[in-house]
Order: C-alpha cells, then sequence, then structure tokens
C-alpha cells in the first residue's frame, strides 16, 4: 500500500523507506563506494535527493525494486537518510529490465563485464517483449511475426513548466527491423560488438575479473570466451602461477584447441610459455598485505597513487646519496 502520494498520469510521486528498497534481480551494474559517491553522499546531505529513484512494485515480494537510483540509494544511506524520494511506475520484467539497462548506461564509467551482462538482459527482454518501451513503459511501434517492424520515434520524458511528468512521443518513420539491428542502433554500436560483449558473459568470474582491470585485452577475452569452464579454470591457475596472460594470437590458438579437444594443461602451459615481444615484467601485491598501512576510506586509486609518490620520493633521496657519496670520494682523492 502506498503511502501519501503525489498521483500524475499514472505515476506515483512520495517518500518510502529507503530498509523498503530492494536492488534490481540480478542488477549487472556494481556500485563502487568510491569518492564520486562519497562526494554525491555530500550533496545529498546539503541539498537532498534532486531526482526520485525510478522503482516499481516488488514482483518478489514486499516494498519496491529499483530500476533506476542505486547509487542515489548508497548515497543516501551513506548521508543517513531513512526515506528516500521516488516515483512508481508500473512495469512487466521485460520493460524493467530495458529501463534498467538504458538509465544505467548513462554512467560515465563501466566496466565490461557491466556492459556484456546489460547488453545479453536487454536483448532478451527486447525479444521477449517484441516491441520497443521507453522508460515510460509507453509503446511507440508494434512487432508482428510476418513483417516485424520498429517506429523511429522521437521520445522524451521529464518534468514540463508547470512541475508534472511528462511524455513526448513523435513517430517519425517505420522500417522492418529484428531486436538484434534495433538494440544496435540504440546503444550506437555495430551488432557484432555488441555480440562480442555478450560473449563474455562465458567468462568464470576470475577470468572477468582480469578483463575489468585491463590485465586481459577486450578481443583477447572474446576468444577465451569459446573455451569450456573446467578449461578456463585451467588456464587462470596457469596465468596466476606464471604471471602472465596469453596475447591475441595466443588465445586464438587455445581456442581451436579446445574446440578440437586438444587443450590441456600442458598445452595451456606450452602456449603461454612463449615469449611475447609486448610481455612486460609484472610485480604481484597482495591487497590484504597492504591494508593496514592505508586509511580505511582509501579508494584503489589513492593507494596506487600514494605508492608511487613513496617510491619516486625514496628513489630521489637514493640518487641524492649516490651523489653526496660521489661527491665525497672526490674530496678526499683530492
Amino acid at each position: 500500500m502506498y503511502p501519501s502520494w503525489g498521483d500524475d498520469h499514472g505515476v506515483r510521486l512520495g517518500n518510502v523507506k529507503i530498509s523498503d528498497l530492494h536492488d534490481f534481480k540480478e542488477h549487472p551494474f556494481h556500485v563502487v563506494e568510491d569518492t564520486a559517491l562519497f562526494e554525491l553522499a555530500k550533496s545529498i546531505e546539503d541539498k537532498g535527493v534532486l531526482v526520485p529513484l525510478i522503482v516499481r512494485a516488488n514482483p518478489y515480494g514486499d516494498g519496491y525494486e529499483i530500476i533506476a537510483g542505486h547509487r542515489r540509494k548508497a548515497a543516501c544511506k551513506w548521508a543517513g537518510l531513512s526515506e528516500v524520494s521516488v516515483m512508481v511506475v508500473e512495469m512487466d520484467d521485460n520493460e524493467a529490465v530495458i529501463a534498467m539497462v538504458d538509465s544505467n548506461l548513462q554512467r560515465e564509467h563501466i566496466k565490461p563485464s557491466e556492459k556484456a551482462f546489460a547488453y545479453k538482459m536487454k536483448l532478451e527482454a527486447m525479444k521477449q517483449q517484441g516491441r520497443r518501451t521507453d522508460l515510460t513503459s509507453c509503446q511507440v511501434g508494434k512487432k508482428s511475426v510476418e513483417n516485424p517492424t520498429l517506429s523511429l520515434a522521437k521520445v522524451g520524458c521529464g518534468y514540463d513548466e508547470n512541475g508534472r511528468w511528462q511524455v513526448t512521443n513523435e513517430e517519425v518513420e517505420q522500417m522492418p527491423i529484428d531486436s538484434n539491428k534495433q538494440l544496435a542502433m540504440q546503444l550506437g554500436e555495430s551488432q557484432r560488438q555488441i555480440a562480442r560483449y555478450i560473449r563474455l558473459t562465458n567468462l568464470i568470474p576470475k577470468i572477468l575479473d582480469m578483463v575489468n582491470e585491463g590485465k586481459i585485452a577486450f578481443t583477447v577475452a572474446v576468444e577465451l570466451s569459446y573455451l569450456k569452464e573446467e578449461e578456463q579454470y585451467e588456464l587462470h591457475a596457469i596465468m596466476d602461477l606464471e604471471q602472465c596472460t596469453p596475447c591475441l594470437s595466443q588465445a586464438c590458438r587455445l581456442k581451436v584447441m579446445s574446440q578440437h579437444g586438444t587443450l590441456d594443461m600442458d598445452a595451456i602451459c606450452m602456449v603461454l610459455e612463449e615469449e611475447k615481444p609486448n610481455q612486460r615484467e609484472q610485480i604481484k601485491l597482495r591487497a590484504d598485505a597492504l591494508a593496514k598501512y592505508f586509511p580505511e576510506d582509501y579508494t584503489p586509486k589513492q593507494k596506487t597513487d600514494l605508492i608511487e609518490q613513496l617510491l619516486k620520493e625514496w628513489y630521489e633521496k637514493q640518487e641524492y646519496s649516490k651523489q653526496e657519496s660521489l661527491g665525497s670520494s672526490r674530496g678526499r682523492a683530492r
């Protein structure tokens, strides 16, 4: 049952308890507790929540499921708020998935794994839905089995000059299209690139983490996604032990060997032992071993910057000591 709401054009506006808000099921975007989130929390402390969270009645139980606003919810908790303003909309599962993905793809920094699972979720929802749905569930075009079409439309939504939520929908043209092409048009990516991202969802978590961290290149990761799950675990164990990663040509060879059923631990070692001209020496530091030396609120970037700064100062001191020693030696020689 809703608390006191303003009801405008079927959209309910009001405040709810943060404890009644639930993250979107299988939400592919992670809320990182970084400096940006801290700054958002400070802004909310000073000015409040300027943009309401978009939610729907929780289909899996009590409360509400967040469609857009997971970072704002986290920031509100940091700011010590117990309630937050929300906009409750009526959406089925497919509409909610599409709206959730669209709202989160506007983020500035998105990990490859987040794109991968988001693209996959949205494409599956669009295929089940068979039509285009925007954030407010207004139908733009219908798709028939014989002649699927998409109405390309100028869709806008927001508050008008009187403070009312409104949707504008101007139909421009219609053309035959399927979900894959439609998604590519909406994202500004090629169908092939979208398919590559979706391939990443076949990677085991440990290798996917390496992709997110930039340790494995995107094109290499796509090839590795064709390896069987047990082969990926074996590959990761060897990469971790030897502190190396495959280049694109090596990844392609691993893929072919996997397809022919000849990929085992020995074969992986043989391929990875090949010297690569661009292979750089890496130093691995355990985060838990270094944690005690940093303030608890330090982000990974702040930790890295501090380590580099201290190493630079140490290097400069070593150079200064060398110069002093050299000067003393010359003085004694005279």
